[in-house]
């Protein structure tokens, strides 16, 4: 990851410092000229660290001839080479020491802090917050303190920044940044509080400092000697900052190989963005549990174990699927029969929620896989199997257990479909499809019937559906999207709409289910998509006509 993380702390005496900071180097490409009694890469690079080191060691020992470093200031003396870590696999260097190894870097991180120290905090003092510019680059800043008996307050105010040039980046990595920045800060002020309450034992300070006397010749001296602690002593960490190194090089090498840019022939498609969001709120839902309080580790654990559960059984491909499964849309249509088969994909167009009860878990979800191809990625909401009823705004693909009952209101409303999976007889699973036909019966029940003739053919082709499938949902898609920018978006009133049904081949025959069909798959679009629309018309780009 092309970004450097620097620990940052405000002194009492000389205001916002830098500790210590990480960055990564990555390995220079080779080049012709090398090959012609140029410098070798490799010594260029250790030429470049020695003048970063002699950067360092000069503006330590320039800041400590002026007066302005003591040992709160200061994390590696001046001649401590610092740390290095090598990544064997794609050769980036990490380096660490208490200043950056570039003059730019060093006037960017010097700001960084200044601004993560001061003007730049959350509600307070102690949190995440993200802030920068194009000129500057982007800082990802965590403010936090540490508790020590000699300070004002009994404690002193540290920052970890993040800083990076890709704003995006650092936006999308910002639950996993938090995730494990907080770890890290969390050991620190553990360590340190262990400390602190061991010399608050020997020597109370707060009634020290209430039975001293205080006057202006005094005080400067005790706040000087108080602000020459450094982190190390507040810890008592004999490897703190090999630890912090180690901790530092791991976060750079981590979240640059979390994401990976994927190669796209054209604009994401509706599924691809709703996937990207539903992934977001995942990890910032997995962050938020871990930095609420009073919650119990097992309830955190089974919430995660549910999210992990539900990803993979919506996730899962067919042949992984345990057990008798069905394998197409055809296969289903076999099994159910021609009317029953079209009866519950009218249920699955219209948003209907549709119920499946049996004791084979991995036979209903794979009848959920084969329908949930009928639907765009936005419109499924899906629990593969639970052992209570769930409501339908939660999910409109629901797996119970056989002895689940349905509540009264469900069953009798029209907007519902229930698939009761019996088994036949009790025999061994074999691994031929046909033989659902023999060990399971189907039976579907719903308040709403629909016609099921209509011309249908009795030769159903798998292909050629799911061509015909794919192409429909296409155009039925565009066909949302316009609807949704003139009746949401425009906000036009009802005479306009129609016109617009009527251009889009919705009114006639079956109307009332071809609106209906388009206000479901309305759902199903990102939100990314409709923040672009409506900031479109927030910004003035309607047309004259509109």
């Amino acid at each position: 990851m092309n970004a450097l993380v620097a620990l940052c702390h405000f002194c009492e005496l000389h205001g916002p410092r830098t500790l210590f900071c990480t960055e990564a180097l990555h390995p220079p490409s080779p080049s012709p000229s090398s090959q012609g009694g140029a410098p070798v890469p490799g010594d260029r690079d250790r030429n470049g660290d020695q003048e970063g080191e002699g950067l360092t060691m000069r503006a330590n020992s320039s800041a400590s001839q002026r007066g302005e470093m003591c040992d709160g200031c200061r994390s590696l003396p001046t001649s401590h080479p610092g740390f290095v870590s090598i990544d064997d696999e794609t050769g980036i260097r990490f380096l660490s020491h208490q200043h950056p190894r570039q003059p730019q870097l060093f006037s960017v991180v010097r700001q960084a802090c200044v601004r993560s120290l001061s003007c730049e905090v959350c509600p307070g003092r102690e949190g995440p917050i993200f802030f920068g510019d194009e000129q500057h680059g982007f800082v990802f800043s965590h403010t936090f303190f540490i508790k020590d008996s000699l300070a004002r307050g009994f404690q002193r105010w540290y920052s970890i920044v993040l800083v990076a040039m890709d704003r995006i980046y650092l936006i999308n990595s910002w639950p996993f940044l938090l995730r494990h920045l907080k770890l890290t800060i969390q050991s620190l002020q553990s360590t340190a509080l262990k400390v602190f309450d061991n010399e608050q034992g020997v020597c109370p300070q707060r009634a020290v400092r209430m039975n001293s006397v205080f006057s202006p010749a005094v005080f400067p001296h005790q706040r000087s000697g108080n602000a020459a602690r450094s982190l190390t002593s507040l810890t008592q960490h004999p490897n703190l900052w090999a630890s912090l190194h180690s901790s530092f090089s791991w976060l750079l090498k981590a979240c640059g190989s979390r994401l990976t840019e994927k190669l796209l022939e054209g604009a994401p498609t509706e599924d691809t963005l709703v996937l990207i969001e539903r992934q977001t709120e995942q990890e910032e839902e997995m962050s938020c549990w871990e930095g609420a309080e009073g919650v119990s580790k097992s309830l955190r654990h089974q919430s995660e174990s549910e999210q992990v559960h539900g990803f993979l059984c919506d996730n899962a491909k067919l042949d992984e699927l345990p057990g008798l499964k069905f394998g197409s849309l055809r296969h289903l249509r076999q099994v159910l029969g021609a009317v029953e088969f079209r009866q519950l994909v009218w249920h699955v167009l219209m948003g209907n929620q549709v119920i499946w009860r049996g004791a084979d878990p991995g036979l209903i979800q794979s009848a959920f896989t084969v329908l949930k191809s009928l639907l765009p990625v936005g419109c499924v909401r899906s629990v593969p199997y639970s052992s209570q009823y769930e409501e339908a705004y939660k999910c409109n693909f629901l797996g119970l257990s056989p002895d689940v009952p349905i509540p009264t209101h469900v069953s009798s409303s029209e907007f519902s479909v229930l698939v009761d999976v019996c088994s036949e007889r009790s025999c061994q699973v074999s691994a031929m499809r046909d033989d659902l036909l023999s060990l399971y019966q189907l039976t579907i029940s719903s308040a709403n019937t629909q016609p099921t003739d209509k011309g249908e053919c009795t030769q159903f082709n798998s292909q050629r559906a799911t061509d015909a499938l794919s192409q429909a949902e296409s155009l039925s898609f565009s066909k949302v999207k316009v609807l949704f920018k003139f009746s949401k978006v425009d906000g036009r009133g009802r005479e306009d709409t129609q016109k617009v049904l009527a251009l889009l081949g919705a009114t006639g025959p079956g109307e009332e289910d071809n609106v209906r069909l388009l206000k479901f798959w309305m759902t199903g679009l990102s939100k990314t998509y409709k923040s672009h629309l409506m900031t479109a018309v927030r910004g003035g780009e309607r047309s004259p006509s509109q």
